[in-house]
């Protein structure tokens, strides 16, 4: 069995998002649940705070770099026949 290149596809890695506020996000939708306080104007206003904090401190997210394999090996696979 032959493999030609135009078949080859590289399949790219799982990478585990980081999830940054997920505590904080948690206690105030805990809060929500237990206090029917949606608007966050009374029992959880303290957490909807400290989600707001917790976001307004995270650093923006790089844009993530796209592998350029399959590009490659489609170029080459256009060359060879």
């Amino acid at each position: 069995m032959t493999i030609h290149i135009k078949n080859i596809k590289v399949r790219p890695k799982k990478k585990i998002q980081r999830t940054p506020c997920i505590y904080q996000l948690n206690s105030m939708l805990g809060c929500w649940a237990a206090h029917g306080d949606v608007m966050s104007a009374g029992e959880c206003a303290s957490h909807a705070q400290m989600l707001f904090e917790c976001m307004r401190t995270m650093p923006p997210s790089k844009p993530t770099h796209k592998p350029t394999i399959n590009y490659h090996l489609s170029r080459l696979g256009n060359r060879i026949q």
